[in-house]
């Protein structure tokens, strides 16, 4: 692959039926490129993370994933409210998902934890009351 594939979605918010429809996408596209499963399954997986995490917490927002030779760059951004504190965002279990989003089964607090641990590199910049940006970037070995 030499040129870069950019792929945009936008994320319906508090729509539980339509989640997950992005990141099976760029699954599915990740696979027709020729990705290892490995990488395929990380990119899915924090990009999965961060779908939900818009559709339970910011009234959805948009993805726009670049891939390239070098990298995989997937960039989420909401106009939802924000995360007032991002460090304790980032402890496995903390949630501040509704009683209603558990009961759906969602909202054990494992999203942000899940994206650092699969993505190379993750960067959060979030302004309460004005939304949230998830950079997340998977490095491609070469072959």
């Amino acid at each position: 692959m030499s040129d870069v594939v950019k792929l945009h979605y936008d994320v319906d918010g508090d729509n539980f039926m339509a989640a997950g429809e992005a990141s099976s996408t760029v699954k599915n596209v990740l696979k027709r490129l020729g990705f290892g499963e490995d990488l395929v399954r990380r990119a899915a997986i924090c990009l999965y993370e961060g779908e939900i995490n818009m559709v339970i917490h910011a009234n959805g927002g948009t993805i726009d994933v670049s891939v390239s030779p070098q990298t995989i760059e997937m960039v989420l951004q909401d106009q939802g409210g924000g995360i007032p504190d991002i460090e304790q965002a980032m402890q496995e279990g903390f949630s501040t998902a509704s009683d209603r989003v558990r009961d759906l089964g969602f909202g054990a607090g494992m999203g942000l934890p899940n994206m650092r641990r699969y993505a190379d590199s993750l960067e959060i910049s979030s302004e309460p009351g004005q939304g949230t940006r998830v950079t997340m970037t998977l490095n491609i070995a070469p072959a």
